[in-house]
């Protein structure tokens, strides 16, 4: 991950936790069945404050959490204290060879050299190992979604999904996809904290912020988002790759 963006969700984890959604059993389900062995090692890459990760844990498994930012493996550790964690990226993992069964990055890939990753993931991947990648996306197919992603800016994520897709290298085969259309009960706080953990946002100027909190602030007015107790369904697309070392 580049350096200071990698590293910036740090500044803001509250936020990252409280307004990133969680990821759909089935979609995390079907990436890891691309894995032609018994999954009893799996390493989560760029696993922030656990989103993926807490998917992943169950009975029989080893779970290690891999960040660059110790202060988003605090937060994991203390939700998940049964995980192993360890600072470092998917182009250097501190993991021995042919360790772990799976690899899954969560909100990450377009943070990653490609091939740099793929040789190293490959690198502690056993042989029928799995390489999965996933995404929460804002479904902008709804008209109010649209205008949201228009204040708040594409992230990197969001135009890679929308062009070629996530370049996976060799030692890997076939990547396949998997799309899941689902929503979330969102109130006006968890919108807002969920704008706020964007890297954009996070290291955007005083003058951008302020731009952005205005807009928003008038989408969500209009939306009927002005009561404590007022919520509106958030519709994501959930979209996984996978591919087999």
């Amino acid at each position: 991950m580049p350096g200071t963006l990698g590293t910036s969700f740090g500044a803001a984890t509250t936020a990252y936790e409280a307004g990133r959604p969680s990821y759909p059993a089935a979609a995390v389900d079907w990436m890891l069945a691309g894995a032609r062995r018994e999954l009893t090692d799996i390493v989560d890459v760029g696993a922030g404050t656990g989103k993926l990760t807490a998917a992943l844990v169950g009975e029989g498994r080893s779970v290690t959490a891999i960040d660059p930012d110790q202060a988003m493996l605090t937060t994991l550790a203390g939700n998940l204290p049964e995980v192993s964690t360890a600072v470092g990226t998917a182009e250097h993992l501190p993991l021995v060879e042919a360790s772990h069964d799976a690899a899954v990055l969560g909100q990450a890939w377009h943070w990653v050299d490609p091939a740099t990753a793929s040789a190293e993931i490959a690198r502690v991947l056993r042989p029928g190992g799995v390489l999965g990648l996933i995404w929460n996306i804002r479904d902008e197919r709804t008209e109010w979604v649209a205008r949201m992603s228009r204040i708040i800016h594409l992230s990197a994520a969001e135009q890679l999904i929308s062009g070629t897709g996530p370049q996976i290298a060799a030692p890997f085969g076939e990547v396949e996809l998997e799309r899941i259309e689902w929503s979330r009960r969102m109130d006006r706080a968890t919108i807002e904290a969920m704008v706020a953990s964007r890297s954009y946002y996070i290291t955007a100027s005083d003058d951008d912020r302020s731009r952005i909190d205005g807009g928003l602030a008038a989408l969500l007015d209009e939306l009927g988002l002005t009561a404590a107790d007022a919520s509106i369904d958030f519709p994501y697309v959930t979209v996984a790759y996978r591919a087999t070392r």
